[in-house]
């Protein structure tokens, strides 16, 4: 409950994906300066496990800061991430064995699902969090059609979130959002300064949401 709360009062999870180890870790420290706390390093970064394990060093001292783990695609996966350090596991659908490994080891899940046959299957099996993914495939308007049906249902929308449309999906009723693709593109030019700035922007803008 404590992660949940905590990737909750940020309201942003940044999507890192990198060329290199040391690509991912500067991508994450440039987004944690921005003023995202919630980071997701995915496993189709090389040695992701080892970038769950540096960060996790780093920000130990840090109470708001959460490291996890994304594009985890089987219960195997989940493992290894958890013992690097990894206090989320996102995956881009619903796996059950994941699901419950997750749960033994109380480590928050956050599967993709796109209908609410998924989404109430993943609630079933302990989901804490269900990643809509991707979420242009619909938009905020439906979250708002979910919710009705589902109003437990805690929904974090990645794939499709920018800067224009972050205040729909939090208004429509989102938890939080994942952002990855516009947030960490700078990286390419070696702008991580810019990452921070764009960071910066994306939680102001889930704070001024949630105000008005």
């Amino acid at each position: 409950m404590n992660i949940l709360s905590k990737l909750s009062d940020c309201g942003v999870v940044a999507v890192v994906r990198g060329d290199s180890t040391e690509e991912a870790i500067r991508i994450s420290e440039a987004c944690i300066k921005g003023g995202i706390k919630g980071i997701e390093v995915t496993f189709t970064v090389q040695d992701a496990d080892s970038v769950i394990k540096e960060l996790v060093s780093i920000y130990d001292n840090n109470d708001n800061v959460v490291i996890g783990a994304g594009t985890v695609l089987d219960a195997q996966t989940a493992r290894i991430a958890i013992l690097a350090g990894a206090e989320f596991i996102v995956s881009p659908s619903f796996d059950k064995e994941t699901a419950k490994l997750c749960n033994l080891y109380k480590v928050p899940y956050m599967p993709g699902c796109m209908t609410i046959t998924e989404m109430k299957t993943a609630l079933e099996y302990g989901a804490d969090i269900v990643k809509l993914f991707p979420g242009s495939a619909f938009g905020p308007d439906f979250v708002k059609a979910v919710k009705a049906p589902l109003p437990q249902v805690n929904i974090m929308p990645t794939g499709g979130v920018n800067l224009e449309n972050i205040k729909e999906w939090i208004q429509n009723g989102c938890t939080a959002v994942g952002v990855g693709g516009n947030l960490i593109a700078p990286a390419k030019t070696g702008d991580f300064e810019q990452i921070t700035s764009l960071a910066r922007q994306y939680v102001e803008k889930v704070q001024e949401a949630r105000v008005g």
